[in-house]
């Protein structure tokens, strides 16, 4: 059992995060904490200037209070937005808060992904942490 629990979100349709959340309470001791984390890719700098100015920042609001509502069903859940490539970024805040688990959503594998490779993969290879893959 886990005691600090991050739960990678893409609010893909194919994704099952409340799968996810299932898994991460069921791999949860007593009082643990669940970190549920969405990264905002950045946006390459040739469409920057197509975006409304506010766009960004509404996002960004809107995906944390989505984030907090899911939240609110753990006992000790949090909702946590960051920007940056997904794979890394996910990595970095799992050192970070030192998360002994990630649970994370994958899809089924597409021709791209055995080429470029997937955020779960590149997670499930260079995790210093347990991590639970949910398809």
């Amino acid at each position: 059992m886990y005691c600090n629990i991050l739960v990678p979100v893409s609010f893909d349709e194919d994704r099952d995060i409340k799968g996810a959340l299932d898994i991460a309470r069921a791999l949860s001791i007593e009082n643990a904490k669940v970190t549920l984390l969405h990264i905002m890719e950045q946006v390459p700098a040739y469409a920057i200037n197509y975006i409304p100015d506010d766009y960004l920042n509404e996002s960004r609001n809107a995906i944390a209070t989505e984030l907090s509502k899911m939240a609110s069903t753990l006992p000790n859940g949090e909702g946590v937005v960051r920007q940056g490539h997904s794979g890394r970024a996910i990595l970095d805040y799992a050192a970070e808060i030192g998360a002994d688990c990630i649970v994370i959503a994958s899809h089924r594998p597409g021709m791209q992904d055995y080429l470029l490779g997937s955020t779960a993969h590149q997670v499930v290879r260079h995790a210093r942490c347990s991590v639970h893959v949910l398809r």
